[in-house]
């Protein structure tokens, strides 16, 4: 009972911090994807032509709604953490009667809900522009949320190294930025020739984009097993990490 306060506490602290500056969380990826659906959709959707069979604004728009996923959920939880650590009351929680798994729990969850509430906001506006239809639902939601677990967790293993404010933003900017502009999103890999083909597939966010296209469209660059194979292992890499750092009080105890 005293975990599940702590947690319900600790995760409804997370998702007010976020909902109270709404302008700055949740309006950007309505602009932000309403500019994607227009250019690459709307626009230069008909010059490029079907993809895979299928309209191309159709074909951009699982990536698109992933891809705002993972930017959010990631974001909410390396600069709560790592905000945390500066104003310095991440150690009230470390020496409260508070499991690791609790504290990490409760920023998880804060980041996993902005991630998919952003995500919900972006499949809204995707409604807008396209005929919308999920061919797999379930599987569809499965990728999000596991999706969103993953790259939440990523969040905190960069907050816990982080040492200034510039820290938290070099793994966005230079190393998933990057990845995610090059799995898939706007394109299906099978129309690049060798070996970017081939190096398309060390990208795990390949992995997770396609997936989350086979719910959508039922179409996909990927073997399905092998995607939720490789999302499942990061997950308790990542979730077993934070829980070690937390405990050993990596990147917070001096």
């Amino acid at each position: 009972m005293r975990n599940w306060i702590a947690y319900r506490t600790l995760a409804g602290k997370e998702i007010h911090r976020f909902m109270r500056i709404w302008p700055q969380t949740l309006l950007p990826p309505l602009v932000t994807t309403s500019l994607y659906f227009l250019i690459f959709g709307a626009l230069m959707g008909p010059r490029i032509g079907p993809m895979a069979g299928i309209p191309y604004i159709d074909y951009i728009v699982p990536g698109i709604i992933l891809m705002a996923v993972i930017n959010h959920s990631y974001a909410n939880v390396v600069s709560s953490f790592y905000s945390a650590k500066f104003q310095r009351h991440i150690e009230e929680m470390l020496i409260a009667p508070m499991p690791a798994w609790v504290i990490l729990a409760g920023y998880i969850t804060g980041g996993v809900t902005r991630g998919l509430l952003v995500g919900s906001i972006v499949t809204g506006i995707a409604a807008f522009f396209t005929d919308l239809k999920i061919v797999h639902p379930g599987l569809a939601v499965a990728v999000a949320v596991s999706t969103s677990v993953l790259f939440a967790l990523g969040g905190f293993i960069n907050a816990v190294f982080a040492n200034s404010f510039d820290d938290i933003s070099i793994i966005p900017n230079f190393v998933l930025t990057p990845l995610v502009y090059l799995g898939g999103v706007f394109y299906s890999i099978s129309l690049l020739p060798e070996p970017w083909h081939s190096a398309s597939l060390a990208n795990p966010i390949l992995y997770m984009v396609n997936a989350f296209r086979f719910g959508f469209l039922g179409v996909a660059d990927v073997n399905l097993t092998t995607a939720f194979l490789m999302v499942v292992g990061l997950i308790l890499t990542l979730g077993l990490s934070g829980l070690f750092f937390l405990r050993k009080g990596v990147g917070i105890k001096h």
